[in-house]
């Protein structure tokens, strides 16, 4: 898998809290930007939305140490989904066979990550599920 470098870095702050809050201001201009649900537009998907429904969601399941670590990468997630074209692997859900993953591989300043996307196989919408740090 090809990794796409991204030219943002990470988001400052050294708590949950502050991380919290620059990621939640970064949604919030993407949120104003559209009407009814907020989403981005992808080069890749050739310029079809991908929607936040379920990554606020996935991302209260985890722990404290977890969202930290996956709302730092927040900005630079949204820069890979709208610009990457680098081929994605692409999983089948094996619990749901209506659901395709795809994962896409970025690099920061400092580390690598991947972010996923959920497609549902019938509608052909694409949701941001997750991103979160290669270790």
């Amino acid at each position: 898998m090809i990794s796409y470098r991204v030219k943002s870095n990470e988001l400052p702050g050294t708590n949950l809290g502050e991380v919290y809050k620059s990621a939640y201001k970064i949604f919030h201009e993407i949120e104003r930007s559209t009407r009814r649900k907020p989403y981005v537009r992808s080069v890749y998907f050739k310029k079809e939305k991908i929607f936040f429904d379920f990554f606020w969601n996935h991302l209260k399941q985890k722990g404290p140490k977890q969202r930290f670590k996956r709302l730092k990468l927040f900005r630079s997630a949204i820069e890979l989904i709208k610009y990457s074209r680098n081929v994605p692997t692409i999983k089948i859900n094996p619990h749901n066979k209506k659901e395709v993953f795809y994962r896409f591989a970025g690099q920061t300043a400092n580390n690598l990550f991947i972010v996923q996307i959920k497609e549902n196989k019938r509608s052909k919408r694409k949701y941001f599920m997750s991103c979160f740090p290669v270790e």
